[in-house]
């Protein structure tokens, strides 16, 4: 019991820091085969493929804990939040600092995992966005002639479409965050002042969060 349990843990060990190494490699060269993967991870490529077994079947399991990472920033951003915009606000701000961190994984998955299958991961964080930009439309914080189920397709399409701008050179990454911000607040009808000046205060308060 103790070998099969030892074994297990190795096994375990091996498989987080496939993944681990995966992340860094695709992020470094989004055409890293199976084999720089495994010399990265000081594994033999038949260890890979014993976790995972394909190059396709890797990347899916990444963009699944992308996924689980980024609907964690979100609840935990939204905590004790009530007003609607800086609930968006503050989302938006932390899952971009996951989105970023991914963004190449991203580019990737819409190539081998499919658009349609990034949008069934995003299912439930999506559901949570539509309840609260219906409270936002029927307090009168946002104003959209699209439903909100619409506008949170619009949100999470401005959010790949920045995505895509900061890979090809078109924004950097520090900039991409807050004006992303203020771009998904803008298509909800907030004005462009008050949305900036919103998502300026809630980055400050983020910066000076750590030391009290």
């Amino acid at each position: 019991m103790t070998a099969m349990t030892t074994g297990n843990s190795r096994a375990d060990a091996n498989r987080r820091r496939i993944l681990d190494v995966a992340l860094a490699e695709l992020l470094r060269d989004p055409d890293a085969s199976m084999d720089q993967i495994a010399r990265a991870a000081g594994v033999v490529r038949r260890t890979v493929y014993g976790h995972f077994p394909s190059r396709e079947a890797l990347i899916s399991t990444l963009v699944d804990e992308a996924v689980a990472a980024l609907a964690d920033a979100d609840a935990h951003a939204r905590d004790g939040v009530t007003d609607p915009a800086e609930s968006v606000a503050r989302s938006v701000l932390a899952v971009w600092e996951i989105a970023d961190r991914y963004r190449l994984l991203i580019a990737l998955a819409q190539r081998t995992v499919t658009v349609q299958g990034i949008r069934e991961r995003l299912a439930p964080l999506r559901a949570g966005k539509v309840r609260l930009l219906q409270q936002g439309l029927d307090e009168g914080v946002f104003s959209s002639p699209l439903p909100a189920p619409a506008l949170a397709y619009v949100h999470e399409q401005l959010l790949f479409a920045v995505t895509e701008a900061v890979n090809d050179g078109l924004l950097t990454a520090q900039e991409a965050g807050r004006s992303a911000t203020v771009t998904v607040l803008t298509a909800a009808g907030v004005p462009a002042s008050t949305a900036t000046e919103l998502v300026a205060r809630v980055s400050e308060g983020k910066r000076k969060k750590p030391g009290g």
